[in-house]
């Protein structure tokens, strides 16, 4: 069995998570299933910027955990959920983030090609 790298973000890889500042609205299927004023935003290198949206601002009944993971090595093993109107692997999580970006921890972050929409006011 292979070791998966860890990597620490640094000059050649910044991750910073602050407070959005924003009310953050997620809608899929037709309905809203994120609504909070209390994202995440991590940005990462030169990717966009993430929001991540704390559990108990989101429909989790809307929401319906995938057997699909990924892994990152700066954040860690990813888990998925599917939208309840089939829309497969529309959000990630990470359950047990790495010791660098602990504070996405209980957060979940939204593919914006995979909702209807994300909005930021």
């Amino acid at each position: 069995m292979s070791e998966r790298a860890v990597r620490v973000p640094g000059p050649d890889h910044p991750i910073s998570i602050a407070p959005s500042g924003a009310h953050v609205i997620v809608r899929a299927a037709g309905r809203v299933i994120a609504d909070t004023r209390r994202a995440l935003v991590l940005r990462e290198a030169s990717y966009p910027p993430v929001f991540y949206i704390p559990r108990e601002d989101a429909d989790m009944a809307a929401l319906k955990r995938s057997t699909h993971a990924s892994w990152c090595p700066y954040k860690g093993e990813a888990s998925y959920y599917s939208v309840a109107d089939g829309t497969a692997n529309a959000v990630w999580t990470y359950e047990t983030p790495h010791e660098a970006v602990a504070e996405i921890l209980g957060h979940l972050a939204f593919y914006p090609d995979r909702v209807d929409a994300i909005e930021v006011g």
